[in-house]
């Protein structure tokens, strides 16, 4: 049997990598155009959404995965904001902008929905 992590287990984690997949795929063309720093500006941000579920999923804790979840939440939007910013740079169409974007929509809400319990 694979040894298999909490993490794993949870939708928010498993849509985070799925998005973040298809971000890294953007910065993989947006680095071959030489531009590094928002390549890796959009791999930081699409990597900080699945990091911050998984690293504190093990947590006893409550409030501190809350805290992570937050986190994660935030992140959605600054990946929202950078491809923002690279569509009116011409570095992404539109389609693929509002493709990403209401899949980082759909995951804020699953965020808070899933945050709600630990509330109280």
């Amino acid at each position: 049997m694979a040894t298999k992590f909490r993490f794993q287990d949870l939708e928010i984690w498993r849509e985070s990598i799925e998005i973040g997949n298809i971000l890294f795929d953007i910065a993989n063309k947006i680095k071959e155009k030489k531009l590094f720093k928002f390549a890796e500006q959009l791999r930081g941000a699409g990597m900080s959404m699945s990091n911050n579920i998984a690293e504190d999923s093990g947590s006893s804790s409550k409030t501190e995965f809350k805290n992570f979840l937050n986190i994660a939440k935030r992140s959605t939007f600054e990946n929202a904001n950078i491809l923002i910013i690279l569509n009116k740079r011409n570095l992404i169409d539109n389609s693929t902008m509002n493709s990403i974007l209401e899949r980082l929509e759909i995951l804020c809400r699953k965020i808070t929905s899933f945050q709600r319990p630990l509330v109280k």
